[in-house]
């Protein structure tokens, strides 16, 4: 049997080393999964509480889903937009039934990367302006453009910007300047946006384009009426609104189908990706009538609206709707979330604990103080999988840890989990 040393040493002759896998020298080098497990070649099993960045959504290899995924694939495998599928159509409509307000047209790409940048592109032919503003801490993707969209200055690479993108300040309550309150917080998000339209732009705009909750920023939660604050001065610029729901989207807030709906406001465009498929390659842009049809002249996706990518995606939802898991989010991300606040109290590594339904993180510091501890956050994470549970990591000072299952984990394996950070909270403090 071929070694997980043979392995790595085969992945570093022939991979970009930019790709590094977490935990340093002794990644998982996985073999197969089912459900809330994975199992690495040497035959250890690991809680998946990450699923492959907030992606597997509803279970590894979840057997409803997996059905129905071969079924389209005997059936018909590839077309491309030229053609027109019914198991595209279907989807569509599934994502404008449950998706709010008027958002009614959807365009199907392979990723979030490419599903925001049809969000912009959408955005700019309609406004016919060029200039979006997004949040410093954001994440959109890995193209040059969904690079610029990032507030990141790790993730930011190649030395190429767009000059049309401009970044306002975050509303990140636990680093704003000392004794703020969340209000103060917001009015300092407020006259930080109107100052960024005065300055940096000529008064109008094509969007405004944010994450509900930033999800690589370290799963950082905006105060209540946030977004209620803000979206008035973007209309008033002339701007649409984009929701970024590619980690926030399909219950994984709890309680409602989409992040921003937790904020009572209505978007223009959404984005989606990741656990909107269960693991199969999909992005997809929801748009107004009056937007999408503004995207005049010749465009496609090739792998787009891919008929087994569709049915998947499509038996993903539905799957999600039969068991309710914006519902189970919510409760079991309640009982995560009280969890996590113990741990902050009897730790003084955790900085903040914060989040919504199945979205949750813990902000490692150094003891007593707010100076993130990165190393502390790597050994803790490290701590984790060496006893069997898999977290993220993230934010942009690298000690933002991230608590992300599956959207029908159940209560059994919530405690395992929470079990097993007590221990490595206790190892690492």
């Amino acid at each position: 049997m071929t070694t997980s040393a043979e392995i790595m040493e085969r992945y570093r002759q022939v991979m970009f080393p930019a790709a590094a896998p977490y935990h340093g020298d002794a990644p998982l080098i996985a073999d197969r999964a089912k459900d809330q497990y994975i199992w690495d070649v040497d035959g250890k099993r690991y809680l998946d509480f990450f699923g492959g960045i907030l992606t597997v959504s509803v279970g590894h290899c979840n057997d409803e889903i997996s059905e129905r995924t071969m079924a389209q694939l005997r059936k018909l495998q590839h077309t491309s937009t030229i053609y027109v599928n019914e198991s595209m159509v279907r989807l569509a409509e599934k994502v404008a039934e449950l998706t709010p307000g008027r958002l009614q047209k959807c365009f199907f790409t392979n990723s979030g990367t490419e599903a925001n940048e049809t969000a912009v592109l959408a955005a700019r032919m309609y406004t016919g302006n060029p200039i979006i503003i997004t949040l410093r801490h954001a994440y959109s993707g890995r193209s040059m453009l969904a690079m610029s969209l990032s507030a990141q200055g790790p993730w930011r690479l190649g030395g190429v910007v767009d000059p049309y993108v401009r970044h306002a300040r975050n509303p990140y309550t636990f680093r704003a300047p000392a004794g703020m309150s969340a209000e103060q917080v917001v009015d300092l998000c407020v006259a930080d946006l109107e100052e960024t339209i005065a300055t940096a732009t000529e008064g109008r705009i094509a969007a405004f384009m944010a994450e509900p909750i930033q999800g690589a920023g370290g799963f950082i939660v905006p105060p209540e009426d946030y977004f209620q604050r803000i979206l008035p001065i973007v209309r008033a610029a002339g701007g649409v609104f984009i929701s970024d729901e590619v980690q926030t989207g399909w219950g994984r807030t709890g309680g409602k189908w989409f992040g921003i709906e937790q904020w009572g406001v209505e978007p223009d465009i959404m984005t989606f990706a990741k656990g909107m498929g269960n693991g199969s390659p999909i992005g997809c842009t929801i748009a107004t009538p009056e937007i999408a049809d503004a995207v005049a002249g010749l465009t496609f996706s090739t792998f787009g609206g891919n008929p087994v990518t569709m049915a998947t995606t499509l038996a993903t939802i539905e799957y999600m709707e039969a068991h309710d898991t914006p519902t189970n989010c919510q409760v079991q991300g309640e009982s995560m979330a009280e969890k996590l606040a113990e741990f902050a109290a009897e730790f003084p590594i955790i900085g903040e604990a914060r989040g919504m339904g199945l979205m949750q993180a813990l902000e490692i510091v150094q003891p007593g103080g707010i100076e993130p501890d990165a190393a502390r956050t790597v050994a803790f994470v490290d701590a984790c999988k060496k006893k069997g549970l898999l977290l993220g990591k993230g934010g942009l000072y690298g000690n933002a840890v991230r608590i992300a299952p599956h959207l029908n984990v159940s209560a059994e394996d919530m405690d395992v989990a929470m079990d097993i950070i007590a221990g490595a909270l206790a190892e690492v403090s």
